[in-house]
């Protein structure tokens, strides 16, 4: 059966989503939909154009050695150089493991096969093999500072000695040679178009154009780095001009403030696309063009970081002071510190070296905590994307420009593991996308899990990463190591529980590699600490099965509306809109009011423990199981006691959930759907059906009366009212799925059954009935 995470397609009346620079409109419809053909990804797949050839050995100065010191010696020791060799040929031989991708996160369809042979443990062989391995890095300070930077060039992720013996490894690896295509395919595209045009989205910012500008700049120095020809850095040339408004027609306000300050980010993604042109075209500048971009820089980007540093810029003062843990300060800092490295030396007025005394010791103190302890990015799973890049990129130019990350990468453990927080919110086609979760990526992507990869000698992350539609990116073909082998499912367990009380949520499925899987993913958490990203949602669920997702998320609402981001107090008007609202969750609702802001769930949870192996083809052994607990209590104002479980059931083919409630007030339980709903069976069954495709959910034990229901996803008449001019967005396509309650004591049992096919009506369970409190990995079939 083929996985279809299809539904309808949203135009767009603007080019750059609707009010926040990071915000593009979610259509309240919780089955991720195909994008628009011709839309299928931000990275643009084409061929190399037969007119442009690679230069082999167009930067002097490799170095041959040993792989990179970072990794472990033990573990790369335990395989010869020829056997390593062997490795990276088979692993070349198969190819780019996915077959395609599907719905709008371009997840990865994998091939059907039981050849493990082709899918091995996750390792980083040992090889200096320079076909297959990076040479060492030749600059190896004894005492690194920031402002000591290497003396050749490129400074910034990508130094002379990888550009040297880059050709023969993309040669070499399919992967590479494929994103390499992609790269050169993206640069010819954006070669046809105009330079970014300016467009200032409301009050919110130029951050999207900042970031095309930088995504062509990154795309233009790449390829001529491997052509030699020089209409890619003139090119390069035009597009630092129109947005140093030295073009006809200006580019924004003709002083200071042209790559608007206020909103930081927009002058930090600017400053470092400026920084990436100067420092990878170095040679190919003139005296004069690099006096023009320095002075550019200097004007609308470094001298404004000195400026936000000030206790006399209020405006500026969120990203960096405060200990504001989330990805303003990590976007921002980098963007200064990619500027301020790329014309040290050439810099006669101070302001670089001034600007890296104090970007990195504010990344230090904030950027590097943006993960939680877990590794969970508490501003929710796509303000992680912006995050991490800008960390990645940060630490990356660092260690490229000076040899030393200063701590970025170590200080916080939860860096470590904050790539097994993307890895698990991702399902078989779509990804729990609780809170904020609409915004365009542009440069963003998730490549940080191969810097990280790497630094952390981490295989699974690198492997899982090159699979994925954002991989085509000059970054990634640096931050790869060609030396990785294996499948990154191999000895994945299918389930991760991430504790930080800040976030609690799990993980559940049945497989990383079946389209049509199941999928659970739950949350609790606090309702405060996510920088007004997150919902009122403890409780909150999503359920994929049989290639969709039956139980999901609305996403966004509008970022223009008023007091959208005022605060997370518990009389923010955030709250009044219904997508951030309880009742707009897949929670429970007690007497139609919001949940409690000071919130403070507990969480229990357990697993079998079940890895998937080689193979891609995975049949769930009997007993494999999974469950997630949360007392969530004291996230209500009116009850005694309110828990919540989920389990996985019969191998992971059925899922339980399960309410214990008792309440002074009226209980409403809820969850959202695209399907087609039918009640039956006196109102105790609801059939949902997608295309062929079948979900039956009963409820077991029902209190005396109580039945399922049905209703749209609209605010209830007792809400009130949103502030004027900001009304609701629509949630075409969803039935909300109740279960109404007068105020009692009541356990609620809800098993839902995909119906697989195959899978006789025989082989389905119905559990006996347990108490949350007796919960474990034996008390149900």
């Amino acid at each position: 059966m083929a996985a279809s995470y299809a539904s309808i397609h949203n135009s767009q009346t603007s080019p750059y989503g609707s009010g926040d620079p990071y915000y593009n409109e979610s259509t309240g419809y919780v089955t991720p939909q195909h994008p628009p053909v011709k839309k299928t990804s931000n990275w643009i797949k084409f061929g190399v154009p037969a007119a442009i050839v690679i230069v082999v050995g167009v930067v002097v100065g490799a170095v041959l050695g040993t792989r990179a010191a970072n990794k472990n010696a033990s573990e790369s020791a335990a395989s010869g150089s020829a056997a390593a060799t062997s490795a990276i040929g088979a692993k070349n031989d198969l190819g780019i493991f996915p077959t395609g991708t599907n719905s709008l996160y371009m997840v990865p369809l994998y091939p059907a096969t039981t050849n493990t042979a082709a899918f091995t443990t996750p390792t980083f062989v040992s090889t200096n093999n320079p076909n297959y391995a990076w040479p060492q890095d030749p600059f190896q300070p004894s005492n690194p500072s920031p402002t000591q930077v290497r003396s050749d060039r490129p400074r910034l992720v990508a130094p002379s000695y990888k550009w040297a013996v880059l050709p023969q490894i993309i040669a070499s690896d399919p992967y590479m040679s494929s994103w390499n295509n992609t790269i050169f395919g993206n640069a010819s595209a954006y070669n046809a178009l105009p330079p970014v045009a300016y467009y200032l989205d409301g009050s919110s910012g130029i951050l999207d154009v900042a970031r095309q500008v930088k995504q062509r700049v990154k795309a233009f120095s790449y390829v001529y780095r491997m052509t030699n020809d020089t209409k890619w850095v003139d090119r390069t040339w035009t597009e630092l001009q129109n947005a140093a408004g030295n073009l006809t027609g200006g580019w924004g306000p003709d002083n200071s403030t042209r790559w608007n300050p206020t909103h930081f980010l927009d002058t930090a993604e600017l400053t470092a696309a400026y920084g990436i042109a100067y420092d990878w075209l170095y040679d190919q500048w003139t005296s004069d063009q690099k006096a023009s971009i320095i002075w550019t820089m200097m004007e609308y980007g470094l001298n404004n970081g000195v400026i936000a540093f000030s206790n006399n810029d209020p405006l500026a003062y969120g990203w960096w002071a405060n200990n504001t843990e989330g990805n303003w300060n990590c976007v921002c800092n980098n963007g200064l510190t990619m500027g301020a490295l790329a014309i040290l030396g050439d810099d006669t007025s101070g302001v670089a070296q001034q600007l890296l005394g104090m970007t990195v010791p504010s990344a230090l103190q904030s950027c590097a905590f943006a993960p939680s302890s877990d590794g969970t990015w508490s501003e929710t799973s796509d303000y992680w994307y912006f995050g991490t890049t800008g960390h990645a990129e940060m630490s990356a130019s660092l260690l490229s420009a000076t040899g030393s990350s200063y701590n970025l990468l170590d200080v916080n453990p939860g860096y470590k593991l904050t790539s097994l927080f993307h890895m698990y919110a991702f399902g078989p086609g779509s990804l729990f996308n609780y809170g904020d979760t609409g915004p365009n990526k542009y440069t963003a992507t998730a490549n940080g899990l191969l810097f990280y990869g790497n630094y952390y000698n981490q295989p699974t992350y690198q492997l899982y990463q090159r699979d994925q539609a954002d991989a085509a990116d000059p970054w990634s073909m640096f931050w790869y190591d060609p030396t990785v082998t294996g499948a990154f499912w191999d000895g994945l367990a299918l389930d991760h529980f991430f504790n930080n009380a800040t976030d609690q949520w799990g993980s559940m499925r049945s497989s990383w590699t079946d389209e049509n899987a199941l999928f659970v993913a739950i949350k609790a958490g606090t309702l405060q600490g996510h920088q007004t990203h997150n919902d009122l949602d403890c409780g909150d669920f999503v359920m994929d099965a049989l290639g969709t997702r039956w139980f999901g998320e609305l996403g966004d609402g509008d970022y223009l509306s008023y007091g959208y981001f005022q605060s997370d107090a518990q009389d923010s008007p955030r709250w009044l809109y219904y997508r951030k609202r309880t009742e707009g969750q897949n929670t429970v609702l007690i007497g139609g009011e919001n949940q409690n802001v000071l919130a403070a769930p507990t969480i229990q949870y357990d697993s079998s423990g079940t890895t998937q192996g080689p193979s891609t083809v995975f049949n769930v052994p009997s007993g494999s199981n999974a469950y997630f607990i949360t007392d969530m209590s004291s996230a209500y104002f009116n009850v005694t006691s309110l828990s919540r479980g989920i389990r996985l059931l019969n191998s992971r083919k059925q899922v339980l959930l399960q309410d214990e409630i008792n309440a002074q007030a009226s209980v409403m339980w809820r969850a959202h759907t695209n399907a087609t709903v039918t009640i039956g069976n006196n109102g105790l069954t609801a059939t949902l059906t997608m295309d062929t495709r079948t979900l039956q959910v009963d409820l077991l034990n029902a209190p005396s009366g109580v039945q399922f229901t049905t209703t749209d996803a609209t605010r209830l008449s007792t809400d009130p009212p949103t502030p004027s001019g900001s009304p609701d967005q629509p949630n075409p396509g969803v039935t909300v799925l109740v279960i109404n309650l007068s105020a009692g004591q009541y356990t609620l049992e809800v098993l839902m059954t995909p119906q697989w096919p195959g899978v006789s009506s025989t082989s389905y369970v119905s559990p006996s009935s347990v108490p949350l409190s007796q919960w474990s990995l034996t008390s149900h079939p």
